[in-house]
């Protein structure tokens, strides 16, 4: 039951700071340039105006405002003015680039949307070095993650994929990306803006029902959760946490078996104990392959699920004396059989 005297406005301004206070690192984390990314949009400003209302009294945040502009929507202008206006009113940097998505190098079968990501993200990185920054931080909200989540059951995704986004991972080398408003509701955000007398911009394409993610934001989830299943957001993003604790077990088991059961080559050659390994169930040793493509840094965006499911029957084979032909895998890596019960695998 509410406390008397405690607004609606104060409960979700709580809510906000909380949750961006319990998302950042214990220690450390003021003493360090960070990049947040604004594009002007409610979740990104209330990301920004709670950061600069928990940093530490007497200290100035020391945040540098990012914001891109992918050259798809005519307000861009007015976006990035609006950016500048609101950092100034806080005493914050900017740094504004036009990265159209029209431009540049592209990815076979990589839609709009992907493509802005990654340049934003490459962006990002990039602008986080020169700062000398550790910690880039997004607005991602617990609605994106339920969109997220549904937009990965619709297209077929494995555990690791209904996991949804991660509250934090590596970006690039020496930086953090982080993502503290998970946990918090859009109508929140909202709210916490409101009682700060702070506006926002709005995107059109967010309703735009021709992108993936506008149609489930816009058509699927509120008919649903207006229907038989208004607490569809929070089942959502509960299953991710469940999806996220078995994937987490599922990586860390592949690892321990990596370690145990593999050897390094001074030409950067990795040889696979498929005697051993070729014991275990051909998804978990999927698993173990996909957690050797990630150590060694060997390119993933064209190893799909089948090429580590096709590489774990390799082993299986191999491991039950079998002999398999020397595989040619995406991103140049190659597969051969070293000698009974052994694989390599190098990428040339």
């Amino acid at each position: 039951m509410p406390v008397m005297g405690d607004s609606p406005d104060r409960r979700h301004g709580d809510t906000v700071l909380e949750a961006v206070s319990g998302a950042l690192p214990r220690s450390g984390f003021w003493e360090w340039p960070a990049v947040v990314a604004v594009s002007g949009g409610a979740d990104s400003m209330a990301l920004l105006l709670a950061l600069a209302a928990v940093a530490p009294g007497g200290k100035r945040p020391r945040l540098l405002v990012a914001h891109a502009d992918h050259g798809l929507r005519p307000e861009a202008a007015a976006d990035r003015a609006f950016v500048e206006a609101a950092a100034e009113r806080l005493g914050l940097p900017v740094r504004a680039v036009r990265l159209p998505v029209a431009a540049g190098d592209g990815v076979r079968g990589e839609g709009i949307e992907a493509r802005a990501r990654r340049m934003r993200y490459d962006w990002l990185g990039r602008a986080a070095h020169e700062e000398g920054a550790r910690h880039v931080l997004v607005g991602h909200t617990g609605d994106d993650q339920a969109e997220t989540i549904l937009h990965r059951i619709l297209r077929g995704t494995g555990v690791a994929g209904l996991s949804g986004m991660k509250p934090a991972r590596r970006l690039v080398d020496g930086v953090s990306l982080l993502r503290p408003l998970l946990g918090v509701r859009r109508g929140d955000l909202r709210a916490f803006l409101d009682a700060r007398g702070q506006s926002w911009r709005e995107d059109a394409t967010n309703a735009d029902p021709r992108f993936a993610r506008s149609f489930l934001r816009a058509e699927i989830l509120p008919r649903v959760e207006a229907h038989a299943w208004p607490g569809a957001t929070g089942a959502l993003r509960r299953l991710g946490a469940r999806a996220a604790e078995v994937s987490s077990a599922i990586a860390s088991a592949a690892a321990h078996l990596l370690d145990r059961h593999s050897t390094r080559e001074p030409d950067g050659g990795v040889v696979l104990d498929a005697g051993s390994l070729g014991t275990l169930d051909r998804h978990l040793l999927a698993e173990i392959c996909a957690e050797l493509w990630r150590r060694e840094g060997w390119p993933c965006r064209d190893m799909t699920a089948r090429h580590y499911l096709v590489l774990a029957d390799a082993i299986v084979a191999v491991g039950r004396g079998g002999v398999v032909a020397e595989a040619c895998l995406p991103g140049g890596v190659r597969a051969r059989i070293m000698s009974p019960g052994k694989i390599r695998l190098r990428r040339e």
